[in-house]
């Protein structure tokens, strides 16, 4: 069953309980392998190495168009 409101909430008391409805600021971490900005706990997409231990991406140079 929704819900039934009595009262009208007001324009301000509605957005301040939605003042907290926020979206948290990305975890970047520099990569220890070279020093890129990735997200924490992922592979880093410009070398491909995990923890510094395993590389486990190739990551394929972009060739550019001979045209």
């Amino acid at each position: 069953m929704a819900a039934c409101p009595k009262h009208r909430v007001s324009r301000m008391n509605q957005r301040k309980r939605r003042t907290h409805y926020k979206i948290a600021p990305l975890a970047l971490v520099k990569c220890q392998q070279c020093f890129e900005f990735k997200l924490a706990h992922r592979v880093c997409p410009s070398c491909g190495y995990y923890n510094r231990k395993v590389k486990v991406l190739e990551i394929k140079q972009r060739e550019k168009a001979r045209r």
